[in-house]
């Protein structure tokens, strides 16, 4: 059909054969609300779902109730001699437990706190001066260390070298941190020989 030509549509208009853009600019208001919802609704969506997530992720994480069971391990520490050390389960990890003599308390206590690597007074790491309760593994890459070996007769970690004392502070090796101690406390008054980890 030649440009120009007006027509009538099937609905009675005329058809001038341009673009009326007048019912676009009515219903421009219309469609942009419309896409507002549509965005806001899509938006509280994805926000919903990823709280979702974040909720079941944190809820996993949290300790169940048979875990919680095993949280503390006693032991009864009658039998250990001076100058020994045991080792016992905690959580799955492995716990070096040592009797003390008095001459490696007082070896260990006059170490000066310059000499050190990670600072720490050996009656900060002990609940009894006899008693050092410390985690098996090497901070450095998390090797078990040997006991009563090393150059400071406490432990020793064969895989890169950290010498530790009596006290499980770190001497000498790559290790930047003394071995951990974890939360015990013991159940018995005077005698100290039940154990209570966790």
């Amino acid at each position: 059909m030649p440009s120009g030509v007006e027509t009538m549509d099937d609905y009675g208009s005329v058809d001038n054969g341009f673009y009326d853009d007048r019912i676009d600019k009515v219903k421009e208001p219309e469609r942009r609300a419309f896409a507002y919802l549509m965005l806001t609704t899509v938006r509280f969506a994805y926000a919903s779902a990823a709280r979702l997530l974040v909720v079941k992720l944190v809820a996993s994480l949290s300790i169940s109730a048979s875990a919680a069971a095993l949280a503390t391990a006693d032991f009864d520490l009658s039998a250990v001699e001076y100058g020994e050390t045991i080792t016992v389960k905690w959580r799955g990890k492995p716990i070096f437990i040592r009797k003390r003599l008095p001459e490696e308390i007082e070896e260990v206590r006059a170490v000066p706190m310059s000499s050190l690597r990670d600072p720490e007074t050996d009656e900060d790491r002990v609940l009894t001066d006899e008693w050092v309760v410390v985690l098996a593994i090497c901070p450095h890459l998390g090797c078990v260390p040997v006991s009563n070996a090393g150059e400071y007769n406490g432990w020793f970690c064969p895989c890169h070298g950290s010498h530790y004392d009596v006290s499980g502070r770190i001497r000498k090796g790559p290790a930047p941190l003394n071995l951990e101690v974890p939360p015990y406390k013991f159940m018995d008054e005077g005698t100290n020989t039940q154990l209570l980890i966790g």
